[in-house]
């Protein structure tokens, strides 16, 4: 088995990791199933990843950048006939549909792991403190005040949304969730001109 250079063979393992991880779930995999998934030597794995935990930490933040830039790519493009929010559960309602679909990978990783490694629950808390984000900003560009609050609600829905497909409890989870949040959006106090939608000081953080 020839090596390739380092760069290759990160990409390769991400890509390897990527797969079986999402799948089979993270203690399912060792790493030699990911050292032959990734057509590497083992020797070769440990200089791109000297230990699986950093392993696991550089997939979810590679799925973390990707997801997220596919969702805002969709809201971006989307044409709702009302707020561009709610395209957020479209774009959902379409991942629900592949193949593939085996959840949230940062419910997931956190269920399985949390308990013994602090940086994966981090991670976790990362990836949802960033979608909140994305969230707020996509409120904002609807003009919705208080749009921190409001993502902060619609984060529920998507999430609640993920657990339902994924659990098979609720076969139109993504329809569900972007109805729930076309009410909730459509009682929403809009933000007044020029001035930017901002959150209730007092409401809870997130963690």
């Amino acid at each position: 088995m020839a090596d390739v250079n380092l760069a290759e063979a990160r990409d390769r393992v991400l890509d390897a990791a990527g797969r079986l991880f999402y799948r089979n779930g993270i203690q399912a995999v060792g790493m030699d199933a990911i050292r032959g998934e990734a057509g590497i030597s083992l020797k070769r794995l440990y200089q791109c990843y000297p230990g699986k935990e950093d392993l696991v930490i550089h997939y979810l933040a590679r799925r973390d950048l990707h997801w997220r830039r596919d969702l805002t790519a969709f809201v971006e493009a989307a044409d709702t006939g009302g707020p561009r929010a709610l395209a957020v559960f479209d774009f959902l309602g379409e991942w629900f549909d592949t193949d593939d679909f085996r959840g949230c990978a940062f419910i997931n990783a956190f269920g399985e792991l949390s308990a013994r490694s602090e940086r994966i629950a981090q991670a976790t808390y990362t990836h949802k403190r960033m979608l909140h984000d994305d969230l707020t900003d996509f409120l904002e560009l609807d003009g919705i005040a208080a749009a921190e609050n409001h993502a902060a609600r619609l984060l529920l829905l998507v999430d609640g949304s993920i657990v339902g497909a994924a659990t098979g409890s609720n076969p139109d989870a993504a329809g569900d969730a972007r109805a729930a949040a076309a009410v909730l959006l459509a009682d929403a106090p809009r933000a007044a001109p020029g001035r930017a939608a901002t959150a209730d000081q007092s409401s809870a953080p997130l963690p």
